[in-house]
């Protein structure tokens, strides 16, 4: 009777070897296993964490993760991760790359705005109205509430062109303008009153140039955003391939 034909023995790490190849420290590799970045670790009779390969790929995952989209949408992602079905997570982690292509997307119209209102300044033209749009058009552009538009108006940062008498708000090219590039100063983490004061300086020259930098300042952050993620690619893919291989056996 032929012997039974088993694999190799799965490799058992200790925190430190994890921590090692992990580029974490062994402090940092039992806080990620309490928060749920890793799986639990199974224990051995003397009470040592007996850790695997996946353990490291997930650490290695979680750190482009967490510079893609945050430590706390990344730790909630590979816990996810651990219960889905392969063509969940793939869905998951596209929808990552899908949120950066659109912040990438409404800063370069932001970009676009800003020269428009350049070029206005130096020629003035009229507006058709075919230019303007509503409030739930000009929201679902920018992928913001109405009321998100609402609150700006209440602080000054985009004036709708007119008002009618049913309180329908239309907004024109200089307000779209204005409204692209308060949406993506609000994406890079400024504050309304920061905001505020760049949307005021943008008809002196060193405020243009000013709000060009932090435009281009965005997209090198989506640009190193969008990087981490693709390194984190294979390491992802290694968590999920392996939930689904233990699913299995």
């Amino acid at each position: 009777m032929s012997e039974p034909v088993t694999g190799p023995r799965p490799v058992r790490l200790r925190t430190v070897d994890v921590a090692a190849a992990s580029g974490y420290s062994v402090q940092q590799v039992r806080d990620l296993e309490r928060l749920g970045v890793l799986p639990a670790a199974p224990r051995s009779g003397n009470g040592y964490r007996s850790y695997a390969s996946v353990h490291v790929h997930a650490l290695r995952a979680y750190r482009g993760l967490a510079a893609a989209v945050g430590p706390v949408d990344a730790r909630r992602m590979l816990r996810e991760l651990r219960t889905e079905t392969i063509a969940g997570a793939a869905s998951a982690i596209n929808t990552v790359h899908v949120r950066l292509a659109r912040e990438r997307e409404e800063t370069l119209h932001a970009q676009q705005a800003l020269r428009a209102i350049q070029a206005e300044e130096q020629q003035p033209g009229a507006e058709r109205d075919s230019d303007a749009m509503t409030i739930t058009e000009l929201a679902g552009a920018l992928g913001v509430r109405p009321s998100t538009l609402r609150f700006w108006e209440q602080e000054g940062l985009v004036t709708p062109d007119r008002v009618t008498s049913l309180r329908a708000r239309r907004y024109g090219r200089s307000a779209i303008g204005a409204a692209r590039i308060v949406a993506a100063l609000r994406g890079s983490g400024y504050g309304i009153p920061a905001v505020r004061e760049v949307m005021g300086s943008l008809h002196r020259l060193d405020g243009l140039d000013e709000t060009r930098h932090v435009l281009q300042q965005r997209l090198d952050r989506i640009a190193m955003r969008t990087v981490a993620l693709l390194r984190a690619g294979a390491d992802l893919a290694a968590v999920v391939t392996s939930v689904q291989e233990r699913s299995t056996l």
